[in-house]
């Protein structure tokens, strides 16, 4: 709690105007640079060029995230107190697959109503991370059936649609592990999809309704009032048509209409 505290404390302007700029841009670096990190060195290519690639490639990851982590302590008012309530972000640096537990919330968040959009990009960066994972794993193996990239990509979009042809199957551990995350995606985003889609329909009946229901009313009022006035007519009608039959027996109108019956005196 007093962690927490700390936390809300140390900010400033210029600290919140910078992480709402560049916090969504980093969110999806670390999901299209998520597969550098999860595939081996050794299995991005052989020989020294390959390796060393694959190093710089890592470093120039860390080195983001270490500019970043740097840029934010340089603009809180505590700098050593930022880093030190705030441990995953240096991990992050050292360890750059700790970034994507950062990228959570740029997923969660494109649950929300309306993102369908955003939800679907995201999902698609994840496919293509678990399509370059496979493939770097499953390349090289002994027995494998996913031998280029176009295998991995028609086997990724088998798979994530839930048809499962099986004519090209994941046999390394780090391809299977890739294989149970698209998997999960692939029904997320059917669920996803379905559920929006329905929320789509009852939000188009919910405005007929709500749309329909105004233009109603007046009409029914109208014809409240006007039949209103035709009971009014009706009754004006009534009452000379009982005046003009009380004159012609030279009655006035007033005594042709019924009076009350006197009130019993109580003497017998």
């Amino acid at each position: 709690m007093s962690a927490r505290r700390s936390r809300e404390e140390n900010t400033s302007e210029r600290l919140e105007a910078y992480v709402a700029r560049t916090q969504g841009g980093l969110d999806l670096f670390a999901l299209f640079t998520l597969w550098i990190i999860a595939v081996p060195i050794s299995s991005i290519g052989e020989g020294p060029d390959a390796t060393w690639g694959g190093i710089a490639l890592r470093l120039g990851i860390s080195a983001v995230f270490g500019v970043d982590m740097a840029i934010r302590a340089h603009l809180a008012p505590r700098t050593l107190a930022y880093l030190r309530t705030h441990p995953l972000g240096i991990l992050a640096v050292v360890f750059p697959p700790v970034r994507v537990v950062f990228s959570l919330r740029l997923i969660t968040s494109l649950f929300r109503r309306g993102h369908i959009q955003r939800f679907l990009a995201a999902a698609l960066i994840l496919l293509l991370d678990g399509v370059l994972i496979v493939y770097f794993y499953e390349r090289g193996a002994t027995g494998a059936n996913i031998t280029t990239l176009g295998d991995a990509l028609w086997w990724a979009v088998v798979t994530v649609t839930t048809v499962g042809y099986g004519d090209t199957y994941p046999i390394t551990f780090g391809g299977r592990v890739a294989a149970a995350g698209i998997m999960a995606l692939g029904v997320l985003t059917l669920a996803v999809i379905t559920a929006e889609v329905s929320s789509s329909y009852v939000e188009q009946a919910r405005r007929r309704k709500a749309v329909k229901a105004p233009a109603d009313e007046p009409l029914q009022l109208r014809h409240l009032t006007a039949l209103h006035e035709r009971l009014d007519r009706i009754e004006a009608g009534l009452a000379r048509e009982a005046d003009s039959e009380q004159l012609g027996r030279g009655l006035a109108p007033d005594e042709a209409r019924p009076t009350e019956p006197p009130e019993a005196s109580g003497t017998s």
